[in-house]
């Protein structure tokens, strides 16, 4: 399973608090990759979630793992500058990016693979519309910061509606190893895990029940 997980890199989250608790987040990419996790997440929105962009670029130089930047991007300035920290991938969130039809094509212009998150059917058809090949099915709220109960039954769901050409991420709402594999035998390709793999810790290496 260990391969089919995206760890995030989230610092600080607006519902369960301080993620990280000191531990260096480098010295976890390092153990990660170790541990052959199929890529890293890192999240650079920093009022709510804590991140920064030095996070991200210095993780991007420590690994050569693939890393997707997460963050509400706005504009194409934002896309070269997730390009000039390094990472491979950007997140586009339907439900708050206005002009992500055009962020979309550029992304793929300069060379970075946009993930398209989505949280509903409306946003899941949208998805369709711009011929995402990777789309991320957001478990829970981002426009409310993520507060809710949102479960890996969202990707129960909504990944039936999924084009069959695309490689589907579930996001979020994941607690525990039986949540990531009842995603991914919902057919997901990946999931992504943040919070559950940061509460995991117990000393500076991987959590037994999330990454092995």
């Amino acid at each position: 399973m260990t391969s089919k997980m995206i760890i995030d890199f989230k610092a600080i989250s607006p519902k369960h608090g301080d993620l990280f608790k000191r531990r260096n987040p480098l010295e976890v990419a390092v153990m990660l990759e170790r541990a052959g996790v199929l890529g890293l997440s890192v999240v650079t929105e920093s009022k709510n979630f804590g991140g920064s962009l030095n996070l991200l670029r210095s993780i991007t130089k420590t690994v050569s793992l693939p890393v997707l930047r997460k963050d509400f991007i706005k504009t194409e300035d934002d896309l070269y500058e997730t390009l000039d920290c390094g990472a491979k991938a950007v997140l586009l969130i339907c439900s708050t990016t206005k002009n992500i039809g055009d962020l979309y094509e550029k992304s793929l212009s300069i060379g970075l693979k946009p993930v398209v998150e989505v949280h509903t059917q409306d946003e899941m058809n949208l998805a369709k519309k711009l011929g995402a090949k990777i789309i991320g099915i957001n478990n829970k709220d981002i426009t409310i910061l993520e507060k809710d109960a949102g479960t890996v039954n969202h990707t129960v769901e909504l990944i039936k509606s999924t084009p069959k050409d695309a490689f589907i991420i579930s996001e979020s709402g994941i607690n525990n190893r039986e949540d990531a594999q009842k995603a991914l035998d919902a057919g997901a390709n990946a999931v992504l895990i943040g919070t559950a793999f940061w509460q995991g810790y117990i000393t500076m290496v991987p959590s037994p029940t999330l990454a092995t």
